[in-house]
């Protein structure tokens, strides 16, 4: 494979990457019975915070294996 050719492959891998990243953030939003968001700016709750921080890295350590292989 030639360096522009890589240089596509991750770009796409990437992109599909934080699709599916953020797919499943809106997945979890909705199923939570309160709006993380709204907890996490307007009311400063840092535990709902420090969830949805791990939540995040999980999915996209899951998401980065699926890819790599």
């Amino acid at each position: 494979m030639n360096i522009g050719q890589l240089v596509i492959n991750s770009l796409v891998f990437s992109a599909v990457g934080i699709a599916v990243l953020f797919l499943a953030y809106f997945i979890i939003e909705k199923i939570t019975p309160e709006n993380s968001w709204k907890k996490i700016t307007q009311e400063n709750n840092v535990a709902v915070a420090i969830v949805f921080a791990a939540l995040i890295i999980g999915f996209s350590m899951i998401i980065s294996a699926a890819i790599h292989g």
